[in-house]
């Protein structure tokens, strides 16, 4: 797992792109952006819930300091450190 704790400041703002439904979950950065596979499907929230659980343990912070604050339907999303 990438480890991204060096990010992990309270405040910070993060742009992911979100693949769901991938073969095989896994995280990288390219440029600024944060790109995220999860193999959950995107219903009912199940996809952002799985992005969310990744990003918690490569940040190193617990889930409840992570909120999704753009995109919570779409494959752009920003998440903000609480």
């Amino acid at each position: 797992m990438t480890d991204l704790s060096h990010l992990a400041q309270t405040g910070a703002r993060l742009s992911l792109r979100v693949t769901s439904n991938a073969r095989q979950a896994g995280l990288r950065i390219e440029g600024d952006t944060i790109h995220i596979r999860v193999t959950a499907p995107p219903e009912k929230g199940k996809a952002n819930a799985a992005v969310m659980k990744v990003l918690s343990k490569a940040l190193g912070v617990p889930k409840t300091r992570l909120a999704i604050t753009a995109g919570t339907t779409g494959r752009d999303k920003t998440v903000t450190i609480l």
